[in-house]
C-alpha cells in the first residue's frame, strides 16, 4: 500500500491520532482488565494472549509478504496485536493452543486481509474469530475456570501450560473439577429447569450483582473504556447507547418478573458486555460513523445481546450482536447522515 492509499483509506486518523498511537492507547486501556482476568482466572489468560498475538502478527506478516506489501510498516500499526489481544480476552483460559491459533489466524487472514487489510474489513476480526471457535468447538469454548476467590487455589504456570498444550486436565483430576460454568451459562441452564432467581443466587458463583470475580473484571474494563473516551480515541455514543439499551430492556423484564429475569446490572457485570461496549463495538472500521448512527448502532447491539442471552442458544451474545450490527452499519450510516448546512427538508431539499 503506497502513501497515497494510506491517506485515503479508513480509519481516517490525522495528526497525533495516528493508527499506531490509537492502537497503543487501546492496548494500554486493556491492561487493567487483563490484570483482573489474570488475578481471578490464572496464567492461562497470559498464555492465550501470547498465542493469539503471536499468531496474529505472524499471519499478518506472511499475508503481507505474499501480497507484496511492506511488512514492517503495517505491523508497526499494532492493529494485529490489538486483534489478537481482544480475541484472547474472550477465550476460556485453558483453551487448547491450536484453537487459539486457529481463531487468531482466521481473524487476520480471512476477516481482515482477505478484504484488503486495515480499513476495509466489514466485520470485527476478533469477534469473527471468536464466533468461528464457538460454533466449531462448543465444548472447549464453554469450559471456563472458576474464579480463584471461589476455589481458593490457582493453577500454576506449569499446570496451565500442560493443560493448554496437552489438552488434558492435571493428573488425577477431571474436567469437572478444573472447569466451571460462567455466571451467564449457569443462569441460562438453571432458568431452563424452572429454577427461580432467588434459588440460583445461592450459588457460590454469585457476588453482589453479578458473577464473583467477573464483577471486578468488568469494573476494570470500564475504567479502561473511560480512559479511551477521555483520550478521544472512541466516542461515548456507542458504549453509552449499548449499555443503556441493555440496562433498559433488562430492567423492564426484571420489573415484570424478578424471579425469572435477573437484575439489570447482572447483564453488565457477568460477561463481556463492558469489554464489548468500549473495545469491540467501537471499532472505527466496522462500526457506524455518523453521530446518530452510532446511537442507533449501539442501542441495537444492546437489544440483541439481551434477546440472544434470554432466548437464544448462547449464554453470552456480544460477539453475535456486534457481527449482526456490523452488517447493518453501512445502511444505518446511510440513513443517519447529518444534514448539510443550508439543506432544506422535504421536496425543497
Amino acid at each position: 500500500m503506497n502513501k497515497l492509499e494510506i491517506s485515503i483509506s479508513s480509519p481516517h486518523l490525522s495528526g497525533p491520532q495516528s493508527v499506531t498511537r490509537v492502537m497503543a492507547l487501546v492496548l494500554l486501556a486493556l491492561v487493567p482488565g487483563t490484570l483482573a482476568l489474570l488475578w481471578y482466572f490464572g496464567w492461562g489468560v497470559i498464555i492465550n494472549i501470547a498465542l493469539a498475538v503471536g499468531s496474529a502478527v505472524v499471519a499478518e506478516a506472511i499475508v503481507l509478504r505474499l501480497r507484496g506489501r511492506a511488512v514492517a510498516d503495517t505491523l508497526l500499526d499494532l492493529s494485529a496485536v490489538v486483534t489478537g489481544w481482544l480475541l484472547a480476552l474472550a477465550l476460556p483460559p485453558l483453551l487448547p493452543w491450536w484453537q487459539t491459533v486457529l481463531g487468531s489466524v482466521f481473524a487476520i487472514v480471512i476477516v481482515k486481509q482477505l478484504y484488503g487489510g486495515i480499513g476495509f474489513n466489514p466485520f470485527n476480526p476478533a469477534m469473527a474469530g471468536y464466533v468461528l471457535l464457538l460454533v466449531s468447538f462448543p465444548v472447549t469454548m464453554t469450559r471456563w475456570l472458576a474464579p480463584e476467590v471461589i476455589t481458593g487455589q490457582a493453577l500454576s504456570f506449569a499446570d496451565s501450560l500442560h493443560i493448554i498444550f496437552a489438552g488434558l486436565p492435571p493428573a488425577g483430576q477431571t474436567w469437572d473439577v478444573v472447569s466451571s460454568a460462567t455466571p451467564l451459562d449457569l443462569m441460562r441452564s438453571e432458568l431452563s429447569q424452572n429454577h427461580m432467581i432467588s434459588e440460583i443466587r445461592s450459588s457460590p458463583l454469585w457476588g453482589d450483582y453479578g458473577g464473583r470475580g467477573w464483577e471486578w473484571v468488568g469494573n476494570w474494563f470500564l475504567l479502561g473504556g473511560l480512559f479511551l473516551i477521555w483520550q478521544r480515541v472512541i466516542s461515548w455514543r456507542i458504549p453509552v447507547a449499548m449499555l443503556g439499551s441493555l440496562l433498559l430492556v433488562a430492567g423492564l423484564f426484571w420489573a415484570i418478573d424478578h424471579e425469572t429475569h435477573p437484575f439489570p446490572a447482572f447483564h453488565l457485570f457477568s460477561g463481556g458486555a463492558i469489554l464489548g461496549a468500549f473495545f469491540i463495538a467501537t471499532d472505527p472500521v466496522s462500526a457506524c460513523t455518523t453521530p446518530r448512527g452510532q446511537l442507533v448502532y449501539g442501542a441495537l447491539i444492546g437489544l440483541f445481546v439481551f434477546i440472544i442471552r434470554t432466548w437464544g442458544g448462547y449464554p453470552d451474545a456480544v460477539a453475535f450482536s456486534v457481527l449482526l450490527m456490523n452488517m447493518a452499519a453501512p445502511t444505518i450510516d446511510y440513513y443517519t447522515q447529518p444534514r448539510i448546512f443550508g439543506q432544506r427538508s422535504g421536496s425543497d431539499g
